[in-house]
C-alpha cells in the first residue's frame, strides 16, 4: 500500500468524534444492524469517520454540520431500502470526492473498488439538475447509464434527493420552487417506474407542500379532523373479515392508511369535487405471512366478497399479470351496505415488500438467490431499451416522452406465439410494432388484431392478441406522430422527420446557391442567418427549408440580400435585431427591467420597488395566493400562482428569470376570483346565490355563467375580492344555500 494511503487510513483511525458524531454513529450501527442481513461494523464506522474529517467546518443552508447530511442519506439506505452495508458507506460518503479533496483512489484503498465505482457513478450525475429540460434530460439519461451499471447508484440518488426534500425550508423561496418541481417531475416519476412507492409518494407530499402549501395544509387539517372517524371506519368494515379469516387460521396483518396528500388532491382537481365527496381516501391492505401463497390471496378475496358487493369495473388482478416493475396484488373495491366505496389489496408479504422497495427488493432478492435476477433483469433490460432507442434531437421531448410513459396505466398484449408486451394505456399496434423490434416498427405495414385485419393506428386494450405484418422496405409516417404514446415510437418517427426535414433543407439551400450564383452575389452562412432573422425564421435552415418546401420564395430571399447588400446595412443591428440581442442576455435586460411602474400589491424579492407588473390571466392569483413572479422579454413581471402549470413550465425552462415576489400587508385592490357551484336545480336559486354575494357579503359580481341538465346545476360565478380569506368566505355562506352541494374554487 502506498505511504500517502497508509498515512490517511492511520489518519482516519485516529479521527476523535465530538459527542454529537458519537450519537449519530450509534443509531446509524443500530439501524444497519436492525436491517441489513451483515454489518461490517470498522468499514462503516471508517466511513463515518472520513465523511465527517472531510466535511469538517462546513455547514448547510440550515446551519448544521454538512456531515449530516450524508449520515441522514445513510440512515435512509439502511432503514428505508435495507440493501447492504456497501451501500451505506458509499451514501456516507457520496459528497466527498466531488466536494472535497478525497480522490477516488483513496476510497478505492480504504473500502474496495465495489464502493468506489458507486462513488463514481454518484459524481457523474451530481449537481447537473440545473431546472433547464435540456440539462434534465441530459442528466436523466446520465442517471439511467449509471443504474444499469449499478442499481445502488440510483437508490442513493433517491434518498440524497428524499432528505433534500425533508430539510427544503432552510433554502431561498425560489431554489425551493426550483428542487420542488424537479423532483414532481423527474425523480416522483422515475421512483414510481422502479416501484419506490413509499418514496415517489413522499417525495410527491414534500414537493406539494412547497408548490401550493395552502392545499397542503387544507389537506392535512382534514385529514386530521377525519382521523378518528376513520379508524372507526376501518374496525367497523374488517370486523367481519377479521373474524373469519382468523376462522380459517390465517396470519396477516391489517392496514388501513389513507392515501398519500397530493393523490388526494389529485382526485379533487380530476373529479372537480371537494374534499367530502372523494370517498376512496383511504386503501385497506392486507398482508398474509408466510408460508401463505397467492392461492390464498384468492381466498382472502372470497371471503370478502363474502360480506360485500365488489365493483366488477374496479377489478384489477396484479398476481397473474405483475406491472412491469414487478408490483404484485389483488385490488379489489367494494360498497358496504351504507353505501360507502371501500378499495382492499391483497398480497403476501414478499409481494408487499417489493410494493414498498420496487428496485431495492429485486436487488435484495437476487442477491440472496436467483429467484430475484429475472425482475431485476427486466429493470435493466428497460433502462438499456431507453438508452438505445433513437436519440430526440429535443432532449425536452425526451422527458416528456418519458414521463408520459411513467403515468400511463398499463396494458397487456399478446404476440402471436403467446409472448406477453406490457405498454403504456392509449398505446397502438404501432407501438406494439416498435415494442417487438424497431426494425418491425419501421417495415409494418398493417396489423392483425385478434384475427382481424386493422389499421396500424388502432389502440389496443389488455388481452388484445396482435400480428404485425411488413414489407421490405420503411414505411415510417410522420403522421404516425399522433398515434404512438411511446418513447421508442416517437424518438424512431421523430428522427424520421428530422431526416426528412432535413432533406428538404438541402434541397432549398441548393435553389438559393443557384439562384445566388446566377445573380452574382456572395454571402457567408453567417449573413445568411442574419437575413433568415430579418425573416423571423430561426435561423437559416429553417429557411432553407421553407424554400425546399414550397413556403418561401428563393426570389423574394434573392431580392432582399441584393437590397441589403447593395445599401451595406447587413451588418446594421435593426431594431428587431436589437430586439433578439436582448432576448438572448436576459440578465443585461433585466437591470434596467425594475425601475418603472408603480408596487401597490406586491413585495419584489422582500421590497416594496417601482416595478411595472401584471397577473396571469391562467391562474389568477389574489392576495394569500403562493406567488411567483416571471420578469418577460420587455422588462415586466407577470405574476403567478406557485401551483399554476404554466409557472412549473416557467421554472424549468426558464429559471433565471424566475424573482421571489410576496404581497404586501395592506392592498387597495380588488382581485377576480372564480367560484364553482354544483347543486340541485330549482326556481330562484340563483337569485339566492346572488343575493348571498350583495347583501350578506357585500360583494360585487362580475359574472355567473350557469348550465341546468336532468334537474342539476351548475354554474361558474366570477366576483371581486379582497384576498384568499375573502374568496374561502364566500365558498362557505355559498355552501349553506339551499340545495348546493358542491362549491369550490373555479381554476
Amino acid at each position: 500500500m502506498p505511504k500517502v494511503d497508509t498515512h490517511i487510513r492511520e489518519e482516519i483511525d485516529q479521527y476523535q468524534l465530538d459527542r454529537q458524531q458519537k450519537g449519530n454513529l450509534v443509531v446509524l450501527l443500530r439501524l444497519c444492524h436492525e436491517h441489513l442481513d451483515s454489518v461490517n461494523e470498522d468499514l462503516v464506522t471508517r466511513a463515518f469517520k472520513l465523511c465527517c474529517k472531510s466535511h469538517e467546518n462546513i455547514t448547510r443552508a440550515s446551519g448544521e454540520p454538512y456531515y449530516l447530511h450524508p449520515v441522514e442519506v445513510a440512515k435512509i439506505m439502511a432503514e428505508e431500502f435495507n440493501i447492504d452495508d456497501v451501500s451505506v458507506v458509499a451514501a456516507l460518503l457520496h459528497d466527498t470526492v466531488e466536494d472535497t479533496s478525497v480522490t477516488l483512489k483513496t476510497i478505492e484503498v480504504l473500502f474496495g473498488s465495489t464502493v468506489m465505482h458507486i462513488i463514481d457513478g454518484l459524481t457523474k450525475i451530481m449537481g447537473v439538475f440545473e431546472n433547464r429540460d435540456t440539462k434534465q434530460a441530459e442528466t436523466f439519461m446520465k442517471l439511467l447509464l449509471s443504474m444499469a451499471d449499478d442499481i445502488r447508484v440510483v437508490l442513493i440518488k433517491f434518498a440524497d434527493r428524499l432528505h433534500n426534500m425533508r430539510t427544503i425550508s432552510h433554502l431561498p423561496k425560489q431554489k425551493q420552487l426550483n428542487k420542488a418541481t424537479e423532483t414532481m417531475e423527474l425523480y416522483a416519476p422515475l421512483a414510481h417506474r422502479f416501484g419506490l412507492f413509499k418514496i415517489k409518494n413522499e417525495l410527491e407530499d414534500l414537493s406539494f407542500k412547497v408548490i401550493d402549501p395552502n392545499s397542503y395544509k387544507f389537506l392535512v387539517r382534514k385529514l386530521r379532523e377525519k382521523k378518528e372517524a376513520r379508524e372507526i371506519f376501518i374496525d367497523e368494515f374488517m370486523q367481519p373479515i377479521t373474524s373469519e379469516l382468523g376462522e380459517q387460521k390465517f396470519n396477516f396483518e391489517i392496514k388501513g392508511r389513507p392515501k398519500h396528500i397530493y393523490s388526494i388532491y389529485r382526485k379533487m382537481q380530476m373529479q372537480q369535487k371537494p374534499f367530502e365527496e372523494i370517498y376512496d381516501l383511504f386503501a385497506i391492505r392486507i398482508i398474509l405471512e408466510e408460508p401463505h401463497t397467492k392461492e390464498d390471496c384468492w381466498r382472502v378475496y372470497s371471503v370478502i366478497t363474502d360480506w360485500y358487493t365488489p365493483i366488477p369495473k374496479r377489478f384489477r388482478d396484479f398476481i397473474s399479470v405483475p406491472k412491469a416493475n414487478g408490483y404484485q396484488s389483488l385490488h379489489t373495491t367494494v360498497i358496504t351496505k351504507q353505501g360507502r366505496k371501500v378499495e382492499v389489496q391483497i398480497r403476501t408479504r414478499k409481494m408487499d415488500y417489493i410494493a414498498e422497495q420496487g428496485l431495492a427488493a429485486h436487488w435484495k432478492y437476487k442477491e440472496g438467490n436467483n429467484s430475484g435476477s429475472n425482475e431485476l433483469d427486466k429493470f435493466v433490460h428497460w433502462v438499456r431499451d431507453v438508452l438505445d432507442a433513437p436519440r430526440p434531437d429535443a432532449a425536452t421531448e425526451f422527458v416528456k416522452d418519458f414521463q408520459l410513459n411513467l403515468y400511463h396505466d398499463e396494458i397487456y398484449i399478446f404476440t402471436p406465439n403467446g409472448e406477453l408486451k406490457t405498454l403504456p394505456n392509449g398505446a397502438s399496434c404501432i407501438d406494439f410494432a416498435f415494442e417487438i423490434h424497431s426494425e418491425i416498427g419501421e417495415r409494418a405495414l398493417a396489423a392483425k388484431v385478434n384475427g382481424k385485419m386493422m389499421p396500424l393506428r388502432q389502440k389496443l386494450k389488455s388481452g388484445d392478441q396482435v400480428e404485425i405484418i411488413t414489407g421490405n422496405k420503411i414505411n415510417l409516417n410522420p403522421d404516425w406522430m399522433e398515434d404512438v404514446v411511446t418513447h421508442k415510437a416517437k424518438a424512431r418517427i421523430r428522427q424520421f422527420i428530422k431526416q426528412k426535414e432535413r432533406k428538404i433543407a438541402n434541397q432549398g439551400r441548393e435553389l438559393w446557391e443557384k439562384r445566388a450564383a446566377k445573380g452574382k452575389i456572395e454571402i457567408s452562412d453567417q449573413e445568411l442567418t442574419k437575413v433568415a432573422k430579418r425573416f423571423k425564421f430561426n435561423d437559416a435552415q429553417e429557411m432553407f427549408y421553407e424554400i425546399g418546401s414550397g413556403a418561401f420564395g428563393v426570389n423574394e430571399l434573392f431580392k432582399r440580400v441584393k437590397q441589403l447588400k447593395s445599401k451595406g446595412r447587413l451588418d446594421d443591428e435593426s431594431e428587431d435585431h436589437k430586439k433578439q440581442i436582448s432576448e438572448q442576455a436576459p440578465e443585461e435586460y433585466f437591470t434596467t427591467a425594475r425601475s418603472v411602474g408603480d408596487g401597490k400589491a406586491l413585495l419584489v424579492e422582500g421590497e416594496l420597488t417601482n416595478v411595472k407588473y401584471s397577473y396571469a390571466n391562467c391562474c389568477n392569483p389574489i392576495p394569500g395566493d403562493n406567488v411567483i413572479g416571471f420578469i418577460s422579454r420587455n422588462g415586466d413581471v407577470k405574476i403567478h400562482r406557485s401551483n399554476c402549470k404554466n409557472a412549473h413550465h416557467l421554472i424549468r425552462t426558464d429559471s433565471e428569470r424566475i424573482i421571489d415576489v410576496s404581497w404586501a400587508r395592506n392592498i387597495d385592490t380588488q382581485f377576480l376570483g372564480g367560484i364553482k357551484v354544483i347543486g340541485e336545480d330549482r326556481v330562484g336559486l340563483v337569485n339566492d346565490l346572488t343575493e348571498v354575494l350583495s347583501k350578506s357579503l357585500q360583494t360585487n359580481m362580475k359574472s355567473i355563467n350557469v348550465n341546468s341538465e336532468g334537474g342539476m346545476f351548475e354554474g361558474v360565478i366570477t366576483a371581486y375580492v379582497n384576498d384568499l380569506k375573502h374568496l374561502e368566505k364566500i365558498i362557505q355562506k355559498l355552501e349553506r344555500v339551499d340545495g348546493i352541494k358542491t362549491v369550490i374554487r373555479y381554476e
